[in-house]
């Protein structure tokens, strides 16, 4: 059985992909959605992929942002790359697609040059927080207490970490091949354009077992 006949990839509520996000991936935090989809195998949920509002608002309203996938450990080699080429392909045209991979967790983004997307190099460094051996985003932390500010979380316990750059991919989707170029073109000039980084990948531990969800289809 072929992996398109194996598997299936449909739109989610993105409620069912809670306990995915807070647990099993090391952001520990739910993030902001618009669109989410799951990747099933007879009917049981195994992976998630969500896009949402980029952090970085200069992008503009034209662009999502990859900002979680997700699956179970041990899956047949190829299930990712269909996962995500199969969830673009949900996704409304056109549209430009932003997502990163970090290099503070020893990722490359193979995933994202395995699907042909646009490498443009590494984005700034950031600052996070940490206590008690976790790493927090300032964003979650904003959640949690209504407030962020550097004084405030000190005063919480919270010591400061310089993050590593991560690097930058972009993907374009047009209503015709056309288009799609065009939007390259336009991704190109204005973010550039660089070659693959290559380097020994590292997971990180995603052997949380989520409850087992089902759908019917």
């Amino acid at each position: 059985m072929g992996i398109k006949e194996k598997y299936q990839v449909k739109s989610t509520d993105k409620y069912k992909g809670k306990e995915w996000f807070l647990k099993k991936h090391y952001a520990n935090r739910i993030p902001n959605s618009m669109y989410c989809f799951g990747l099933y195998e007879n009917k049981f949920l195994i992976g998630i992929c969500n896009f949402g509002i980029p952090a970085n608002s200069s992008y503009g309203s034209e662009f999502v942002e990859l900002n979680r996938l997700v699956v179970n450990d041990g899956l047949e080699k190829n299930v990712l790359s269909f996962f995500v080429s199969s969830s673009l392909k949900l996704l409304p045209k056109p549209i430009k697609i932003v997502s990163y991979a970090d290099s503070g967790m020893n990722h490359n983004g193979y995933i994202y040059q395995a699907t042909n997307w646009i490498y443009t190099g590494m984005s700034s460094s950031d600052t996070n927080w940490t206590k008690n051996g976790r790493t927090y985003h300032r964003k979650s932390l904003g959640d949690k207490y209504g407030q962020s500010g550097q004084e405030f979380l000190l005063s919480k316990g919270y010591g400061m970490k310089k993050e590593f750059p991560k690097h930058r991919y972009f993907y374009v989707i047009g209503n015709n091949k056309k288009e799609t170029e065009k939007l390259k073109t336009e991704i190109i000039k204005r973010f550039g354009h660089e070659e693959y980084p290559k380097g020994q990948n590292k997971r990180y531990d995603s052997s949380y077992n989520p409850t087992i969800q089902t759908e019917l289809f």
